[in-house]
């Protein structure tokens, strides 16, 4: 009897009733796992009162998902209609190919998360693909999921870009922060795309994605103006030149305080210690911002080595002041 079997009889049994618990319980039998069985037992989790219970579940799923017939279990998940059941299923899909069983499992829930006529599935399905390789393996998925007609698909796909950017690629795999981009560059929606850009490590994007970045600095919506000058902050070495440029000629025209705080910062990141010339020349542009010129400065003659370290210091002494 395998691992994975022993955990499913184990928690086909503690789904019970209480009141069936009480009774003598029937010994245990080596049975097979299966798509049905499966099924039955994220129905029985979702009566109950532990949400650690219904994670482990959710999890168990994934885990089982490799030894089920691929066919049922695709027919299952397409079947089901309860949006908690659907992400658990879809989970399980994507977990086929996450594991190296079938490349193509993913696909099926991309298509479903596009396909699926009701909203509230199909946000369900976008979150089963959530710190996965999705953002990679299915072409362009998330620009269509950013155009979405729901706003709840939208907030989804978007948060799904931000987690997997960070969780699965910790900002260090150039095609997945440019697919981001350009999912964020795609959608009509304002705050999609400042989410996105707003949290995106941008340290190995390319040329051209960093570019159309800068280009975001003339948005009409001041979030989008906002999350485009922090998301410059961050760029390759080779693109920090002209990223410099871009945040100092807007500076001068930015209309928004807020974002020109982001500007700061952002030119801050680009330069280190090498920024303090440029925010000194700045003091005169913006009057109420020369106290968050001068706390820059004074945090930048640190010369700090790393960025995580100079926006700690920052914050400290915004609070001190």
């Amino acid at each position: 009897m395998n691992r994975l079997t022993l955990l499913l009889l184990f928690v086909l049994a503690s789904a019970r009733p209480a009141h069936a618990q009480s009774a003598a319980a029937p010994a245990l039998r080596e049975s097979t796992c299966s798509v049905e069985g499966l099924g039955t037992a994220l129905r029985r989790s979702r009566s109950s009162h532990s949400a650690a219970y219904r994670k482990y579940l959710h999890e168990l799923a994934k885990e089982a998902a490799v030894t089920l017939p691929a066919a049922e279990l695709q027919a299952a998940f397409w079947r089901e209609r309860d949006p908690a059941l659907a992400e658990d299923l879809a989970a399980a899909v994507v977990a086929r190919t996450e594991r190296g069983a079938d490349p193509a499992a993913i696909r099926e829930v991309a298509r479903r998360a596009l396909e699926e006529p009701d909203p509230k599935l199909r946000a369900a399905v976008v979150r089963s693909l959530r710190r996965t390789s999705a953002l990679e393996s299915t072409g362009a998925l998330y620009e269509q999921l950013v155009k979405d007609a729901s706003p709840e698909v939208r907030a989804e796909a978007a948060t799904n870009i931000v987690e997997d950017v960070r969780e699965v690629y910790a900002g260090f795999h150039g095609p997945a922060s440019d697919a981001a981009v350009s999912a964020a560059l795609a959608s009509d929606d304002p705050e999609v795309t400042a989410k996105i850009l707003g949290t995106l490590d941008t340290q190995a994007i390319s040329a051209d994605s960093a570019g159309r970045i800068g280009e975001l600095l003339r948005d009409d919506a001041v979030q989008v103006r906002r999350a485009a000058a922090l998301a410059l902050g961050g760029v390759p070495a080779e693109q920090m030149a002209q990223a410099r440029q871009q945040v100092l000629a807007q500076y001068g025209e930015e209309p928004s305080l807020e974002v020109r705080r982001a500007l700061l910062q952002s030119l801050a990141q680009l330069g280190f210690i090498g920024a303090i010339p440029d925010l000194q020349r700045l003091r005169g542009v913006e009057p109420r911002l020369s106290e968050e010129i001068d706390a820059w400065v004074r945090v930048l003659e640190l010369d700090l080595q790393e960025w995580n370290l100079i926006l700690r210091e920052k914050e400290r002494y915004a609070q001190v002041r």
